[in-house]
Parts: structure tokens; C-alpha cells; sequence
């Protein structure tokens, strides 16, 4: 009898520890709003990823994956929502997993484009790899940027880097100063870094409309075409927008920021030129009555720069704006992609 009473007190004992040992989830957070607000991004980005998981870019968009894009714009257009550390993680995880895809990817026909973060761009072929206007998330906010260690993979990865212009959120010399260690070329506008050693190291082609000019690629052995378009963000800051044709013939145009209406007198006659088969515009670009997307024609837009959270609220440009800019008619198929997803692009014949 004793014993089976001790056998009971040992048992009550462990139960009482295990339960100790096991944290109970909070279930209010009073005076606690950051806490409230990060809680509500984890559970609502937890919801966003399986939908995306089930439901990847598309021309034909499902309402449901339509709904975890609005979603995403609910969560990131909380003033503080970059301090929240499962946003942060989120942004840690999608782009993470994009950068792995992007070194075990085998590209055989037509071309996988990756959508890092901001307007940061992969585009895969079975040549080469081209990188746009890429850094490491937002320098300012510890939490909200990629290790080293990844960035000088997709360093390693890519073939060429491309920075349509100065601002930030669109250039880091931290970035290409890895490229240009591994022998990759690195394009941008005149006059970026000229304070760094690296500046003579990257290359600044004369910007004129329509000229496909070649950069040579030492580590793939051929040479690259590439038109440099004379942009503007405003009437000052330049900004190259850039059509890669790679040895296919597929070709790849960047806006960067552009956004000026005088370079539109150059910009309408772009598809009597060249064809373009897929277009990244930057998203207040994306009009059903843009002459932009007009002059570019392209076979398929990807809009960018959604949601960066360097920006004021009112301009950190959401997904639901982008639906209501494009309208029911597209001018062009057009796919919307968030941080860290992929587009499978094949041409049209």
C-alpha cells in the first residue's frame, strides 16, 4: 500500500513538472500593442504561407491567393510592422528559400524569375543568371537583412549584377563589391560610390535609347546585349532602365524607379525597336493607361517595389493598389509576385 502511494506522489510529481516546463500561450496582450501587433503578423503570415504554398504566381490568379496578397498588405502597412520580429522572419524565410532555389534551379527552356525583395530581381535562363537592383533588406533595422553568407552566394550564382540607381533600397556597395571580388560585372548609372575604391571596378556604359551595346561576362566566356535606357526618377536622380537580351533572344527590361514624363517621348517607341517578353516596372508604373507599359508592349509584367517598408505607409504601395491601377483589362498578362516566390516564364510563340 505504501509503495503504490509513493508510486502515485512520484507520478503526481512529474506530471506537475512537465506542466511546468511547458509555456502556456499568452492569450491577451493589455498595454502590450507591439506584442498584439506581432502576434496578430505571426498568425496571419502563417495563413498567408500555406496559401501561397498551394497557390503560386499565376497568370489566372485565384481569388484565394488574391486574398493572402491583401493580407500581406494588411500586416506590412502597420507603421512599425519592420520591427515585428515574425515579419521579420517572414521576409528572412521567403527570400532565404528563394536564394537556395535559385543555385539548385535547372533552367531549360524559357526563363525562372525570382522576386527577392523591393525590386530586387533574379531572372535564370539556361545561359546565365542576371541580378536587378539587389541588397540586403533594410540596413537600418537589425532583424530586417540577409546574412552575408547569402548574399555572397547569389554572388557566387549570378552573372552579372544590374543597379538602376542610388537610392538604398535599390543599391548596396556591400553587394557589389562581392561581385566584383568573383570577376562578375556590376552595371550602374555614372557617379555611384565614386568616393570608393570600387567605383573605377564597375562599369558605366553610355545610356542611349534604342543601342544594344555588349558586356563582356569573363566568367561565362561570351558577352552579354544590353540596352542602357536614359532614366529618371523625377527630373534629377538617374536612373537607368535596362532591356538584357540574353543569347536566346529572351529579353528582360528593368524600370528601376523610373518615373518622368519626358523620357516618355523615348520610352513610347521602344516595341518598334525591341521586343520585350517580360517587363519589371516598378508599381506605380502599372496603368491600364500607361503609355509606359504601352511602349514596352511586353508578352508579361511583373510588377515591383510592393510593400517596402524603408517607406512611409502611403507609399509603401500595395498589392490592392496594384488591382486597382491594372483594372479588369490587361494590356498585358501580368503576374503579381511577393518576397522570396518564383514565375516560371515561357515565351510565347
Amino acid at each position: 500500500m505504501k509503495r503504490n502511494l509513493l508510486v502515485v506522489i512520484l507520478l503526481i510529481s512529474r506530471i506537475s513538472l512537465t506542466a511546468q516546463s511547458v509555456p502556456v500561450e499568452k492569450r491577451d496582450w493589455w498595454g502590450d500593442v507591439n506584442g498584439f501587433y506581432n502576434q496578430q503578423a505571426r498568425i496571419s503570415l502563417e495563413m498567408v504561407d500555406k496559401v501561397l504554398k498551394s497557390n503560386p504566381p499565376d497568370v489566372n490568379e485565384s481569388t484565394i491567393r488574391k486574398m493572402a496578397l491583401l493580407l500581406i498588405d494588411n500586416v506590412l502597412h502597420v507603421e512599425q510592422a519592420a520591427q515585428l520580429p515574425s515579419v521579420q522572419d517572414f521576409f528572412r524565410r521567403h527570400v532565404e528559400n528563394a536564394i537556395m532555389e535559385i543555385r539548385n534551379t535547372k533552367v531549360m527552356e524559357g526563363a525562372m524569375i525570382w522576386k527577392l525583395y523591393n525590386h530586387a530581381f533574379v531572372v535564370k535562363t539556361n545561359s546565365l543568371t542576371i541580378g536587378f537592383d539587389i541588397q540586403d533588406g533594410l540596413s537600418r533595422v537589425k532583424g530586417f537583412q540577409l546574412d552575408n553568407s547569402l548574399l555572397e552566394q547569389l554572388a557566387e550564382d549570378l552573372d552579372i549584377l544590374f543597379i538602376s540607381h542610388y537610392h538604398g533600397d535599390h543599391a548596396n556597395a556591400k553587394v557589389a563589391e562581392m561581385f566584383l571580388a568573383r570577376n562578375k560585372p556590376v552595371v550602374s548609372p555614372a557617379g555611384l560610390w565614386n568616393d570608393l575604391p570600387i567605383y573605377d571596378k564597375i562599369l558605366h556604359p553610355e545610356r542611349k535609347a534604342h543601342i544594344a551595346r555588349e558586356i563582356t561576362l569573363p566568367e561565362k566566356g561570351f558577352n552579354l546585349k544590353t540596352v542602357i535606357y536614359p532614366g529618371h526618377q523625377g527630373t534629377d536622380i538617374i536612373n537607368n532602365v535596362y532591356l538584357v537580351i540574353d543569347p536566346s533572344g529572351l529579353s528582360f527590361a528593368h524600370t528601376g524607379d523610373q518615373s518622368n514624363a519626358e523620357d516618355l517621348k523615348w520610352i513610347e517607341n521602344i516595341k518598334d525597336f525591341h521586343s520585350v517578353n517580360v517587363l519589371m516596372v516598378n508599381s506605380w508604373g502599372i496603368d491600364r493607361d500607361s503609355r509606359l507599359i504601352s511602349g514596352f508592349s511586353p508578352q508579361l509584367i511583373i510588377g515591383g517595389h510592393e510593400n517596402e517598408m524603408g517607406h512611409s505607409v502611403d507609399h509603401r504601395e500595395p498589392y490592392w493598389l496594384n488591382y486597382s491601377r491594372l483594372g479588369s483589362q490587361k494590356i498585358s498578362p501580368w503576374v503579381h509576385i511577393t518576397w522570396g516566390e518564383k514565375y516560371n516564364y515561357q515565351p510565347v510563340k
